[in-house]
């Protein structure tokens, strides 16, 4: 019993299920799974057609996994929480490269059974790690609500959660590794700057209002916006990052961050000039390079 424990997630009591998406992220599963076994009561994962080993892991490890086209990460996660066979009262967002402390898991589990406040969602802090070291970045995300009370923006990329009913901070940290290795790491960020890049042509609507004066997502749809006019832009989206955010305070691996944040701001922008030079997009953003395996539900 308790070998097998070890190998496969096994369901804890609290009426939760944790839902996540996923391209080769098969390095990821098991950590993930043992990070929730004994806690959530069910893992949903809804694969892009992965070319690496993402679906052999997920059903070693029990992980309920389904395949579909991926169109954006708005519509990905809409279809999971629409469409997965989900039973418990609360869902939470999760990325396979994150990870729950303990008191982050007290915190929801409290905050589920007792509820003296009545909320309907929970917000989670975020902290960032790169190659393998913490960078004094957080962020302050809506990542679990009660079912139905919940919808993600319909966008491409930087999709968030509009809730219906009232939320709270909750204590612990949610910690983001941020992939395996800087190849990984640049393999998602050409797919985000393809992303990036189409709303640029496209003119598509922003994950929210981009207020410069407005909450920090609303400044960072806002930069977003305009950043392809300032002067100067890519030294100071790397000030910003480097100074602003405090990545400085991590040395040398902070420094890499801002600057590799910038890289992938040029290629968007680079990637949204070559579309205007052709007048055509890519043919598909984000598409999986693997092909459907038929073991699994197909969407």
């Amino acid at each position: 019993m308790n070998s097998d424990k070890n190998k496969k997630f096994y369901p804890g009591d609290l009426s939760i299920s944790v839902v996540m998406i996923s391209l080769n992220e098969a390095h990821h599963l098991e950590d993930v799974a043992k990070n929730l076994s004994g806690w959530a009561k069910e893992i949903f994962l809804i694969d892009s057609y992965s070319k690496d080993d993402t679906i052999d892991k997920a059903l070693e490890l029990g992980i309920h996994v389904v395949q579909r086209k991926f169109q954006g990460f708005g519509d990905q996660w809409n279809f999971a929480i629409e469409n997965m066979p989900i039973k418990t009262d609360w869902v939470m967002k999760l990325d396979p490269d994150e990870r729950m402390s303990d008191e982050l898991k007290d915190s929801i589990t409290q905050t589920i059974t007792k509820n003296v406040d009545r909320v309907d969602g929970m917000v989670v802090r975020r902290k960032l790690w790169f190659l393998g070291k913490p960078i004094p970045i957080t962020q302050d995300l809506l990542r679990v609500w009660r079912v139905g009370r919940g919808a993600f923006t319909d966008v491409s990329v930087n999709e968030h959660v509009f809730l219906k009913g009232t939320h709270k901070l909750i204590s612990g940290e949610l910690a983001h590794l941020d992939s395996a290795n800087l190849e990984h790491w640049f393999d998602k960020q050409n797919n985000y700057s393809s992303s990036e890049a189409e709303i640029i042509y496209e003119n598509k609507s922003l994950a929210d209002k981009p207020l410069f004066f407005g909450t920090s997502f609303q400044r960072r749809m806002w930069i977003k916006k305009n950043f392809r006019f300032f002067p100067l832009r890519y030294f100071l989206f790397f000030l910003y990052h480097f100074i602003y955010l405090k990545a400085y305070r991590a040395g040398k691996v902070g420094f890499i961050w801002s600057w590799s944040r910038v890289l992938v701001m040029k290629l968007a922008h680079y990637k949204a000039y070559e579309m205007e030079l052709f007048n055509r997009r890519y043919n598909q953003i984000h598409k999986g390079p693997g092909k459907p395996d038929l073991r699994v539900e197909q969407y």
